[in-house]
């Protein structure tokens, strides 16, 4: 009965943790990667798409990414999709291949990301935390129950608290590095 809240905790501080990293891969650090663009969705036949379903997107270089649509058509609805999309870049059409290039981040840009990065870092271990009194509510609910005994209520809170602390060392490591990375020029 504990063993499986455990599991179920773990499962969903794993959860947390693997949505903080997709999301740390979206921010973006100077270099082109494909998901800087993944979240932008253009309208594609009277519905909203995500760019990767309508069009290829690869790194040409370290600074620019080329997104190459599946129909010529969508060129121009794709360059006004990246424009609205708020992110800072500037695409360019060279037939029916869209070139963007990614500007040099400021020191001010770069301050403003880590904050951004920080900020998703202590809302994961908010995350984790609330996992965690889950557990520990339901822990307590078995012992009143007087299903379990004290010494498995003691038992489990001490595990809990142990896998607690893993899933935020992993959080505060995945934060300390990117963090690193966006400073770095």
């Amino acid at each position: 009965m504990i063993e499986d809240l455990k599991k179920d905790g773990k499962q969903r501080m794993e959860k947390s943790v693997s949505a903080l990293t997709a999301t740390f891969t979206k921010i973006r650090t100077g270099r082109a990667h494909p998901s800087l663009l993944e979240q932008i969705s253009i309208e594609y036949y009277g519905s909203d798409t995500p760019l990767n379903r309508v069009a290829n997107i690869t790194v040409d270089d370290a600074r620019t990414l080329a997104v190459t649509p599946f129909e010529q058509a969508l060129v121009p609805a794709i360059e006004k999709a990246i424009m609205a999309a708020n992110l800072g870049l500037n695409p360019m059409s060279a037939g029916n291949v869209i070139r963007v290039p990614l500007p040099d981040l400021t020191e001010e840009r770069r301050r403003d990301l880590a904050k951004v990065v920080r900020n998703e870092a202590e809302q994961t271990k908010v995350a984790i935390r609330n996992i965690r009194r889950d557990i520990l509510s339901d822990v307590k609910e078995l012992l009143k129950e007087k299903e379990i005994s004290e010494d498995d209520d003691r038992r489990a809170q001490t595990d809990v608290q142990q896998l607690t602390d893993t899933y935020i060392g992993k959080v505060d490591g995945l934060s300390d590095a990117k963090q690193a990375e966006v400073m770095a020029i």
